[in-house]
């Protein structure tokens, strides 16, 4: 009788743990689409609504801050520049206590210059994100062009 307890609220335990994760998950995954959708549409009042004020941001120039993040990256949309198109794969996340969530993907850009030349590029992106006050903001990116593929 005693055995049987214990695997019952063994089994209680470990679905209400599977249940606590499922909602970070799905919410960053839905953060995740919407986030890259607004840099893919070139909204930049939406996009940058996904940062925290503080976050710190590692690009291939090297690290920069938001509010020189927000000034270089309107000056370079304004400027004719235009993200056509921002594709997710090989997603990857961990979340360890449901509070933080880290995403990890490759990012395929296609990008029309000021001078309308076209680029194809893929980055590896991995975001930082922390849920204060109820929501989820991006504290932390690190973003870098990935290899060519072999």
């Amino acid at each position: 009788m005693k055995i049987s307890t214990v695997c019952t609220v063994a089994l209680l335990l470990l679905g209400l743990s599977a249940i606590a994760n499922a909602g970070p998950k799905a919410d960053i995954r839905q953060l995740e689409t919407d986030f890259n959708a607004a840099y893919a549409a070139n909204d930049l009042d939406k996009y940058f609504a996904f940062y925290t004020d503080d976050a710190v941001l590692w690009f291939p120039e090297g690290r920069t801050d938001m509010p020189s993040y927000k000034k270089e990256w309107t000056e370079y949309i304004k400027s004719g520049a235009q993200i056509q198109g921002a594709i997710l794969s090989d997603y990857q996340r961990f979340s360890p206590q449901g509070d933080t969530d880290i995403a990890s993907y490759l990012l395929h850009l296609k990008t029309q210059e000021a001078d309308k030349k076209f680029k194809n590029e893929i980055f590896q992106e991995t975001d930082v994100w922390f849920k204060t006050a109820g929501s989820w903001k991006i504290t932390h990116v690190h973003y870098a062009p990935a290899p060519a593929p072999k």
